[in-house]
């Protein structure tokens, strides 16, 4: 298998992102191919004892920064790595490609060369993102700020297939997030999509709110990513925020070893893309990986992973074939 990686992406590329590569090359025994400046690649790589990794440079000066709009970015650089290492996929000289950034550099790419699935107007990113609730997963987290109901059942099924695959819960349940759990409840987009989703043959359980989540009362929540986006940051923020507090509080009480386990934990639980790194850009026709922008080389590494995944599983393939489904179910067309 062979994972195409924007070197220049995230912001610690090259570095962290060449010695992430390097790890996952060992890890996983994928071939990795790193796309960008090849200078800068190769002094990284002679930090590493490469022995035992397959990695393969594919040379390109240009790569995208922090700040600029991507589709503007995107038509000015033809060679950016992030665009390069994606038409290594449409070649098929490539069967994944993973990106730590810009995020909507990556997600530009991913629909400029390889398209979304039929049926789906928009990639969606989500997953698990709360380690309390190691069960649930979100859609969207970011890639869509404003969505119409037919687009949240398709964010739906995405996440039932997520679901299926990458956490093994064979009929998963499925809900709106809403500021009641009533029928009625919500936007006039959350109220609207209510009636859809009860017909699509989903395991749908209605509406759940913001406090339902660390419970896990569903496997598949479903909002938009101005939302998702809001929710997943404010987790994140608040969990490193009751570190610092904790820390303080028991510091001098406890040994340190175990302040720092306690700590650890309570990280994991609340920052999971640190502990499993980023994953699928889901409804691209083709898999392609996002990590996180602060992403270092660890994070790196278990992006490459869950790219691998992604592959062996044939995500693409299994989303085709529920989409389709549900959308017979529901006497939609498939277009």
């Amino acid at each position: 298998m062979k994972i195409a990686v924007d070197a220049m992406g995230g912001d610690y590329a090259p570095e962290e992102v060449v010695k992430g590569a390097v790890m996952a090359a060992k890890e996983y025994g994928t071939e990795i191919i790193l796309v960008g400046p090849q200078e800068r690649i190769e002094g990284e790589l002679a930090k590493y004892d490469c022995s035992g990794a397959n990695i393969e440079i594919v040379d390109t000066d240009e790569y995208l920064v922090e700040g600029e709009h991507p589709a503007y970015a995107l038509r000015q650089k033809r060679k950016a790595s992030i665009l390069v290492a994606t038409k290594l996929v449409k070649e098929g000289k490539a069967d994944a490609v993973v990106g730590a950034g810009p995020t909507g550099g990556v997600v530009g790419s991913a629909l400029q060369v390889l398209g979304t699935v039929e049926g789906i107007a928009r990639p969606v990113a989500g997953g698990a993102f709360l380690g309390f609730a190691p069960n649930t997963i979100m859609m969207d987290l970011g890639g869509n700020v404003d969505c119409r109901p037919d687009q949240l059942l398709d964010f739906a099924i995405v996440g039932t297939v997520f679901a299926r695959k990458m956490l093994n819960i064979q009929n998963p349940t499925v809900a709106l997030l809403s500021v009641g759990a009533e029928e009625g409840k919500g936007n006039e987009v959350v109220r609207e999509s209510y009636s859809l989703f009860q017909r699509s043959g989903l395991n749908f359980i209605g509406n759940v709110e913001g406090h339902d989540i660390p419970s896990g009362r569903a496997n598949v929540i479903i909002c938009d990513g101005f939302v998702g986006n809001i929710l997943v940051k404010f987790c994140e923020s608040l969990g490193k925020t009751i570190c610092r507090w904790l820390e303080d509080k028991v510091k001098g009480k406890l040994p340190e070893s175990d302040v720092k386990e306690i700590i650890d934990n309570l990280l994991l639980a609340t920052n999971v893309a640190d502990a499993i790194g980023g994953g699928p850009l889901w409804a691209v026709n083709g898999v392609a990986c996002v990590a996180h922008g602060r992403s270092q080389s660890d994070e790196i590494a278990k992006t490459i992973g869950q790219a691998k995944l992604a592959v062996e599983l044939d995500l693409v393939g299994s989303l085709k074939a529920e989409l389709a489904a549900a959308r017979s179910r529901l006497n939609m067309p498939n277009i």
